[in-house]
């Protein structure tokens, strides 16, 4: 099993694409803890049903110290982290004239702050293990702009550089850290556009594969990049749009 052993933390590890992550880490060997503000028992039940381990912790991205008793957690119940994904984030479409200083705010703070509040607190930890992977769930937004989503693609290329600023500064104590931008993806966040009639198409023609990805897709990448399998990259970007970006 490609993560035998390993203790890793997903935060938002009880929505669409976290759970999926969740139950897919546990099936390789990974021993999960589960943190999102959204209650993750119901996950753990299932992948305890399955014969793997895991445990669900409160968590909001944005407070030090949820990411703190978090890390806690995870050291008494299961030992040092060798893994953290960063995947908690909010999506809103907001024209940049008419987006209040709340929103951005409330946008930053999730996704970018949440990265780098996850990332310090379990530094340490990994620093215990040895070594680990740090991967950062970004966005096709945060490599290109979009005249919809101001707030949105500045969080995402934040999460972006602050990938390779961090996988340079670890790179020498074992620990990788790496960016997944996922495109289309067939989750409730892009359910606003999808349901719109004109909108809705108009997106779905511009994937060159012709459909959205799935969250299973997605955790694929995740499971590569927190595994030994990708021992030898850090500070890379990997994209997962059925080729919108190669346009």
């Amino acid at each position: 099993m490609k993560l035998d052993g390993r203790v890793a933390i997903i935060s938002g590890g009880a929505g669409a694409m976290g759970s999926v992550e969740a139950r897919m880490f546990a099936a390789e060997g990974a021993r999960v803890i589960i943190g999102d503000i959204s209650d993750g028992s119901a996950v753990v039940r299932e992948i305890e049903s399955l014969g793997g381990s895991a445990v669900y912790c409160r968590l909001d991205v944005t407070r030090e110290e949820d990411w703190e008793k978090l890390v806690e957690v995870a050291e008494d119940r299961f030992g040092p982290v060798s893994i953290l994904i960063n995947n908690a984030g909010v999506f809103r479409t907001t024209r940049i004239d008419v987006t209040p200083l709340s929103e951005w705010e409330d946008i930053m703070a999730i996704n970018a702050r949440g990265v780098f509040l996850g990332t310090r607190a379990v530094i340490p930890s990994m620093r215990r293990a040895g070594g680990g992977s740090i991967v950062n769930i970004s966005s096709t937004a945060g490599l290109v702009g979009n005249a919809l989503e101001g707030a949105y693609t500045a969080s995402k290329g934040a999460v972006r550089l602050f990938t390779k600023s961090s996988a340079i500064h670890y790179a020498g104590e074992g620990i990788r850290v790496n960016s997944v931008h996922p495109g289309l993806i067939d989750t409730s966040m892009v359910d606003h556009i999808m349901e719109d009639a004109e909108l809705g198409p108009l997106v779905l023609s511009r994937v060159p594969m012709g459909r959205m990805g799935t969250a299973e897709e997605v955790a694929r990448m995740v499971t590569f990049l927190a595994s030994d399998e990708s021992s030898y990259v850090t500070g890379a970007e990997f994209v997962v749009d059925g080729g919108y970006f190669a346009q």
